[in-house]
């Protein structure tokens, strides 16, 4: 889908999806029942409803799979966020171990990093194009740092390590909120997804076009659920992307002092 899609508020991306979704069902409706007279009638009575269940059932498949890495990349691109606030914090604590221009160096990097995640790669995963070929250059100056600082105590050699180790940290986080962000539904299972909801709706409206009154509640109800599916899925389904999308705030909440 569209990055103007996922980028409306959940309450304009509702009513895109229900209205498109009612708006189908109705046109669904409107052709079936026209062509439902004489033999194309007996035609379409001849569907046997049990053929519903099934339809159903695969359409809840299709959805349940498609729900499954929705919600693994949420919790994928949370835990990499979190993770390297915690990263950046473990360093930013360390680095008073190494007082003086050295600590304040090292925090001024960190603070560089927060600030450039904010304001541009946070915009870059959304549009999903955060590539990994985007160097993190104030995290690689603070390594750099780190290891051409001379301890001079058993605590600070320690100190030392523990830095290098959360740097590398944020590092391979910041990698993984990158991947995170590209990892969208893609055109065919979207496609797989629309493609078994318009069949089951035509069949539903093919057993019931003797009767429009019992057509239409069931083709509301099933295009209802349909589109409640559509909206869960759509509303998650780029964790950096929307209104309910993942933020920086864990990294702003670590960004040190000037």
């Amino acid at each position: 889908m569209s990055d103007w899609f996922h980028s409306l508020p959940v309450g304009w991306m509702a009513l895109v999806v229900f209205g498109g979704t009612y708006l189908v069902t109705w046109g669904i409706y409107r052709v079936v029942t026209a062509l439902a007279v004489g033999e194309r009638a007996r035609a379409f009575k001849g569907v046997s409803p049990g053929l519903l269940p099934p339809l159903g059932i695969i359409f809840g498949l299709i959805v349940a799979f498609l729900a499954a890495q929705v919600w693994s990349d949420v919790e994928k691109a949370s835990s990499a966020v979190h993770h390297e606030a915690s990263a950046l914090r473990a360093a930013v604590i360390l680095s008073a171990s190494f007082p003086g221009e050295p600590e304040a160096r090292l925090r001024a990097h960190v603070r560089q990093h927060i600030q450039e995640a904010t304001t541009q790669e946070w915009p870059a995963m959304a549009r999903g194009r955060a590539g990994l070929t985007l160097t993190a250059h104030p995290l690689a100056d603070a390594l750099q740092l780190t290891l051409g600082l001379t301890p001079r105590s058993e605590g600070q050699v320690l100190a030392q390590r523990e830095i290098v180790t959360a740097l590398q940290a944020a590092l391979d986080a910041r990698r993984q909120r990158f991947l995170v962000s590209g990892g969208a539904i893609n055109w065919v299972k979207w496609s797989s997804l629309l493609l078994q909801a318009l069949c089951t709706l035509i069949a539903i409206a093919m057993v019931h076009c003797d009767n429009r009154v019992t057509a239409v509640l069931a083709l509301a109800l099933f295009a209802t659920a349909v589109a409640v599916c559509l909206l869960l899925i759509a509303s998650h389904d780029r964790p950096f992307t929307g209104q309910i999308s993942i933020g920086p705030d864990a990294l702003v909440q670590v960004r040190p002092a000037e």
